[in-house]
């Protein structure tokens, strides 16, 4: 009879092992993901800034080539048309400049939200197989006593 109970405690502890295992593995899996994805939020940050200084680079070519176009036709820079001109492109330039600003806000902001639902699903998977444990300690504690009623029982036959 004493086999059979260390049997099944041993069994239950491997059991309760591994569940523990596998439960520190998967939020560590899941710690990572949301690191990843916290450098990812980081690296569209990033990547506007270049964006915002490549716009910034075409915008003054463009500056550059409308005022040499108007210079050649004869309008003066600085005033009427020429003026509503540059007006309307520094504007367009701010406004693209905020879009791209605003879209990686949006990308950015998005990552780190699924960084953070990464880690939860990891607290999740631990809670889970302490759960798992739990059970495996009860269901070991109800066999034990199960086997034990039935032993007894079978002496006083």
């Amino acid at each position: 009879m004493g086999a059979a109970n260390a049997f099944v405690v041993g069994t239950s502890l491997m059991q309760y092992q591994q569940q523990g295992t596998i439960g520190k593995y998967n939020q560590a899996a899941n710690e990572r993901t949301g690191q990843v994805l916290d450098n990812q939020a980081i690296q569209i940050e990033q990547k506007a800034e270049f964006d915002v200084a490549q716009f910034g680079k075409t915008y003054e070519k463009v500056k550059g080539e409308t005022r040499v176009a108007l210079a050649k036709s004869g309008v003066q820079t600085g005033t009427g048309s020429a003026y509503n001109i540059a007006l309307a492109n520094a504007l367009e330039k701010r406004l693209q400049e905020n879009l791209i600003y605003y879209n990686s806000k949006i990308a950015a902001d998005k990552k780190r939200e699924e960084a953070n639902f990464a880690r939860i699903k990891g607290q999740i998977a631990r809670q889970e197989s302490k759960l798992a444990q739990l059970r495996t300690v009860a269901s070991t504690g109800t066999s034990l006593i199960t086997m034990n009623k039935g032993s007894a029982s079978g002496v006083k036959a």
